[in-house]
C-alpha cells in the first residue's frame, strides 16, 4: 500500500479542497447511462463475464487519474495519494437476502485481475458472514452491482461531515434502448477531491477504455 503524502501549500486544488472539507462539507454523485453495447457482445463472444470485464475497465479507470485514488487520514491529519485503489466487490445471498464485502486486488493484467476476482468471489460465497475490513484496507473503494434494476438516479450519503474521499461506484442492470445495450452507472465522490469535470472525466475515460478494450 504505497502512497505518498500531499503537500497541501502545493496541492493544485487547496482553495477548493479547504473550502469543501471545512466550510461546506458535502458530496457529489452523477449517474450516467453508458453505452455498453460493445462490452457484452465481447463478453458474450469471449464466454467471459461482463460483470468482472466491465470492473476491470472501473478499476483502469480509477486508477489513471491521482484524484481519484485520495484518502485521508484522519488521525494525522493526512491528505494521502495512493499508488493503487483495489476493488470492494459484493456478493449476494439469496437465502438471506444480505450481502457481504470481498476485497479484491487490481491488476494491471487483464488475465490476472479476471481470474483473481473471479477466485475471490467463488471463496467469499463460502460463507455469508459480513466482514468490514476498511481500518487495514484504506485504499479500496466500493464497487457494488445491483442486477435488479435500471435506474434513472442513485445516491450514496455518508454521515453529515465525514471526510471519505474513496469513490463508491454503483451500476444497475443494463437494457435496450434504440438498439444500444444501456446501463445505469452511479458515481460518488467528496467534493473536497473533486468537481464536475473530475466526476464527468469518469465516465469519459470508462467510454473510452470499453472502446479500446473491445476492438
Amino acid at each position: 500500500m504505497n502512497y505518498k503524502i500531499i503537500d497541501m501549500e502545493k496541492y493544485y486544488r487547496k482553495g477548493v479542497f479547504e473550502h469543501f472539507s471545512k466550510d461546506c462539507k458535502c458530496r457529489i454523485s452523477m449517474t450516467v447511462k453508458l453505452d455498453v453495447t460493445k462490452l457484452v457482445e465481447y463478453s458474450k463472444e469471449t464466454k467471459t463475464k461482463f460483470y468482472l470485464n466491465f470492473l476491470y475497465l472501473l478499476c483502469k479507470t480509477l486508477n489513471s487519474k491521482d484524484d481519484y485514488k485520495m484518502y485521508y487520514e484522519y488521525h494525522l491529519n493526512e491528505l494521502r495519494c495512493y499508488d493503487t485503489i483495489n476493488p470492494i466487490q459484493y456478493v449476494f445471498f439469496e437465502e438471506s437476502k444480505t450481502c457481504k464485502p470481498v476485497y479484491s486486488t487490481y491488476y494491471e493484467d487483464y488475465n490476472t485481475f479476471y481470474t483473481n476476482a473471479l477466485k475471490d468471489l467463488e471463496e467469499a460465497k463460502k460463507d455469508p458472514t459480513y466482514k468490514l475490513e476498511s481500518s487495514t484496507h484504506p485504499n479500496w473503494f466500493d464497487a457494488s452491482f445491483m442486477p435488479w434494476v435500471s435506474y434513472d438516479s442513485f445516491s450514496v450519503e455518508c454521515p453529515d461531515g465525514y471526510l471519505y474521499f474513496p469513490p463508491i461506484v454503483n451500476w444497475g442492470k443494463y437494457y435496450l434502448e434504440n438498439n444500444r445495450i444501456m446501463m445505469p452507472v452511479t458515481c460518488g465522490l467528496n467534493h473536497a477531491i473533486a468537481d464536475g469535470y473530475l466526476m464527468s472525466n469518469i465516465f469519459v475515460t470508462l467510454a473510452k477504455e470499453i472502446e479500446t478494450f473491445t476492438k
